[in-house]
């Protein structure tokens, strides 16, 4: 073989091999090490009226608890300590369908905090293993096959042990740091279950009763037709999870798939979303975790949002 030949592939077989060794440890870090590294996002929104007192607002998405996930659990538990006036659950609780007695564990000390929830698909239905390159054709389909999930103890321990309201294609009225907070919300719009229709005339009852001093919309999957709308229907500020922002993220360019048609850079995060010459604060949670068949999460922490609301300027 030519000397120069030889080099040639003496350089691309240590290119390979720097590449492999690279990827083997992205795929150690992100299955072994980021995935349990939990962290709490801080944000300031001024959407209170003038001279109201700041309150603080805990964020939780896409938990997919299994009844193992004795890390998680624990995490999810001393959130507590931050002391919130109001949870805002934007579903995906459920991650197997023995899930509900690790919520039990992660939620119990939120008792007595007053609460809003929507659902996610895998709140009714058990994950299955998905190819992930198919994440990158778009949103991901519909699998009618997945093992049904009993969703009425999940709702039942929710609503009436934790005292938090179901906004599944409904209103309702909370109230949480002296304020009237008016919200509302859909069920999962990624499959298609979300009423946007009944909004309208529920909330009209709704304010009938008095003004809010805040009016909350909320959705698990942040699709453009549900935040324009949201937007509409009078939303001061907008949550929302389903993305896991990402959940494979690459450094200084972001998500690489959001599995719904949010602009990829507002996957995660605190950002804005305009409609009708409005413009109103969107947080998209990256989520707790993730399904069992996908355990990695990479440049993209499991997270909750802890959201200080302030009066407006």
């Amino acid at each position: 073989m030519p000397a120069g030949a030889s080099h040639a592939t003496r350089a691309a077989l240590t290119t390979l091999g720097v590449a492999g060794a690279v990827g083997a440890a992205a795929g150690v870090w992100g299955v072994g090490i980021e995935r349990y590294l939990f962290t709490v996002r801080f944000h300031d929104v001024a959407v209170l009226p003038r001279g109201s007192a700041p309150i603080r607002v805990l964020h939780l998405s896409d938990a997919h608890m299994a009844p193992w996930q004795r890390r998680k659990q624990q995490w999810i538990a001393a959130l507590a300590e931050l002391q919130p006036d109001l949870i805002v659950n934007t579903g995906d609780n459920m991650g197997h369908a023995l899930g509900l007695r690790g919520l039990r564990a992660a939620f119990d000390p939120l008792r007595g905090v007053p609460g809003v929830f929507v659902h996610g698909s895998n709140d009714h239905t058990a994950p299955s293993p998905r190819n992930p390159l198919k994440y990158f054709t778009g949103p991901s389909k519909i699998r009618h096959t997945a093992e049904p999930i009993d969703t009425e103890p999940l709702d039942s321990y929710l609503s009436d042990e934790l005292g938090w309201l179901d906004l599944n294609n409904a209103v309702g009225t909370v109230e949480a740091g002296g304020l009237r907070i008016d919200a509302f919300g859909v069920s999962d719009a990624h499959r298609g279950w979300d009423r946007l229709d009944v909004l309208p005339e529920l909330l009209q009852g709704l304010r009938d009763s008095g003004p809010a001093d805040l009016t909350l919309g909320v959705t698990h999957a942040p699709y453009r037709r549900v935040l324009d709308r949201f937007i509409d229907l009078g939303a001061d500020a907008i949550l929302a999870g389903h993305t896991h922002g990402g959940q494979v993220r690459v450094p200084g360019l972001g998500a690489l798939v959001a599995n719904c048609d949010i602009p990829l850079k507002q996957a995660r995060g605190l950002s804005t979303w305009s409609a009708d010459s409005r413009t109103v604060p969107l947080n998209v949670s990256a989520g707790l975790g993730h399904s069992i068949y996908a355990p990695v999460r990479f440049a993209c922490r499991p997270e909750a949002s802890l959201l200080t609301l302030t009066a407006r300027s």
